[in-house]
C-alpha cells in the first residue's frame, strides 16, 4: 500500500468514527443473485433495481447482478431506466410504471422496453414509434387480481387486438406479457392459484389475437421461491437481491449495514427521564450512550421503546423517543467511550439486529426500511466491491422454449 493510500485509509477510518456509515456489500448482492438464479434455471432472470436498487445504489447493483447471472434489468419509472443508460448499462431494460403522457420518444431513443397496461398507453407508445421511426418493444400488462396495475380482464381482449394490429404494421413488437401476484408471500394462499389461472387466460387471449410474446412473467421474489408453477419464461427478482427472504430458507444475505459512533456518554441515576416527553425513565443507575442519528436519517420513529443495537458484542435497548438526529442507548455497565462504533443493523452475523428486526419493531416492511435508509444524504455511504464475474453464472439460452 502506498503512503497516499495509507493516508486515505486512515482518513476514512477516522471519519467513520465521527459519523454514521451505511455500508453496501456488493458481494452479498452477487451471492444472492447466484442463489436466486439457481431457483429458476429454465427461465430468464430480470433483476429489479427500482428505487435506487432498494436504496443500495442502482448502477453499482446493476453491474453486479449482470455479472452474476441477470439477463435483464427492471425498473418502475422511465427516469430510472434513463439513469441506467447514462451510467453505461447495456442490455434489455424494462420500465413498467408510466402514464399515457410519459416521454415514450425518449424511451425508444434509449432502447427502453415499456409495459403497456391499457389502450391509452398503447396509443401513446405507437405515436412515439411513428415519430421516432423506431419499433417499440412492449410488454402487455395484465391485472391478474390486484386491481392495481395492468389492464383489467374486460379490457384485455381489446388491448391484445389493438397491439396485434400495430405489430402487423411494424409499429411495435409485443415481446412480453406480464402480471403480478398479490399474495405470493403466503405459499398456500388460494389467490396465487387464481392469479396463475388469470395469467394463463391472458396469455391464451394474446395468442388468439395472433401475438407471440417471447417472455411471460408473473413471479417476483416470493413467487420465485414459493411457487415454481409461476416461473414461466422469465422471473422478476427485486427484494431477494438485497437479502429479503420471505421464506427464510433461501440462504440470502443482507447487503446493508448501518453503524454509528458513540457521540457522548453519561452516567445517570435511577428515575432519570430520557428524551422528548420524558416517555422513558431509567429503572436503575445506568450509563447512557448517545448516537448521532435518528428519524431524519431514515430510522423509523415507530420503533421507539422497542429497537435495539449491538454495542460491545451485546444487544442494548434504544431508550426514549427517537429524535430527528439522535437516539439514546442504555449501555448498562459497559465501559463505553465516545468514538466507539455501534452496529445499528446488519446481516446478523455477530448478533446485530437485522432489517427484519427493525421492520418488526416499526410495524413496516424491510423493503420500506431499506429504501428509506438508502435515500438519505446521511449516513455516509461506503460501497464494498463485488467479486469478479462468476464463470458459472447461468445465462438464459436465447432459443429456450418452455413447455406450455
Amino acid at each position: 500500500m502506498t503512503a497516499l493510500n495509507t493516508a486515505a485509509t486512515l482518513d476514512r477510518d477516522i471519519e467513520e468514527h465521527r459519523q454514521p456509515v451505511l455500508r453496501i456489500d456488493l458481494a452479498a448482492v452477487a451471492s444472492n443473485t447466484r442463489r436466486l438464479r439457481a431457483h429458476c434455471p429454465r427461465s430468464a432472470f430480470m433483476a429489479v433495481v427500482k428505487a435506487d436498487a432498494f436504496g443500495h445504489g442502482m448502477s453499482d447493483v446493476a453491474r453486479t447482478v449482470q455479472a452474476h447471472g441477470a439477463d435483464r434489468l427492471g425498473v418502475a419509472a422511465l427516469g430510472e431506466a434513463h439513469a441506467l443508460r447514462r451510467a453505461g448499462l447495456s442490455g434489455p431494460v424494462l420500465a413498467w410504471l408510466t402514464t399515457p403522457h410519459s416521454d415514450f420518444e425518449a424511451a425508444l431513443q434509449d432502447d427502453i422496453e415499456v409495459a403497456v397496461p391499457g389502450l391509452e398507453h398503447l396509443r401513446a407508445v405507437a405515436v412515439a414509434a411513428f415519430s421516432t421511426g423506431r419499433t417499440a418493444h412492449v410488454h402487455l400488462h395484465a391485472d391478474v387480481g390486484m386491481a392495481r396495475d395492468g389492464a383489467p380482464p374486460e379490457q384485455w381482449e381489446e388491448l391484445c387486438g389493438a397491439a396485434r394490429r400495430l405489430e402487423a404494421a411494424r409499429v411495435l413488437r409485443v415481446v412480453g406479457v406480464m402480471g403480478h401476484l398479490g399474495c405470493a408471500d403466503h405459499r398456500d394462499d388460494p389467490h396465487n392459484r387464481q392469479g396463475r389461472k388469470a395469467f394463463t387466460a391472458a396469455v391464451r387471449q394474446a395468442h388468439r389475437a395472433g401475438l407471440r410474446p417471447r417472455h411471460r412473467h408473473l413471479a417476483a421474489t416470493a413467487a420465485l421461491l414459493n411457487d415454481p408453477l409461476s416461473h414461466y419464461d422469465l422471473v422478476r427478482v427485486g427484494a431477494g437481491l438485497y437479502g429479503i427472504d420471505p421464506t427464510r430458507r433461501a440462504g440470502l444475505r443482507q447487503a446493508m449495514t448501518l453503524t454509528a459512533p458513540v457521540a457522548a456518554v453519561r452516567d445517570v441515576a435511577a428515575g432519570t427521564p430520557v428524551g422528548y416527553g420524558h416517555a422513558f425513565h431509567t429503572d436503575r443507575p445506568t450509563r447512557l450512550a448517545l448516537l448521532p442519528l435518528g428519524y431524519g436519517d431514515g430510522l423509523p420513529r415507530q420503533a421507539s421503546h422497542q429497537a435495539q443495537v449491538l454495542l460491545r458484542g451485546r444487544r442494548r435497548n434504544v431508550v426514549g423517543l427517537f429524535s430527528m438526529d439522535q437516539i439514546v442507548i442504555d449501555a448498562g455497565d459497559d465501559p463505553v467511550a465516545p468514538g466507539e462504533t455501534v452496529t445499528v443493523l446488519g446481516p446478523g452475523d455477530t448478533g446485530e439486529p437485522t432489517v427484519e428486526d427493525w421492520a418488526r419493531w416499526a410495524g413496516t416492511l424491510p423493503h420500506h426500511l431499506l429504501t428509506t435508509l438508502g435515500a438519505q444524504p446521511r449516513p455516509a455511504r461506503r460501497t464494498l466491491p463485488a467479486p469478479p464475474p462468476s464463470p458459472s453464472a447461468s445465462r438464459h439460452p436465447a432459443d429456450l422454449e418452455i413447455p406450455r
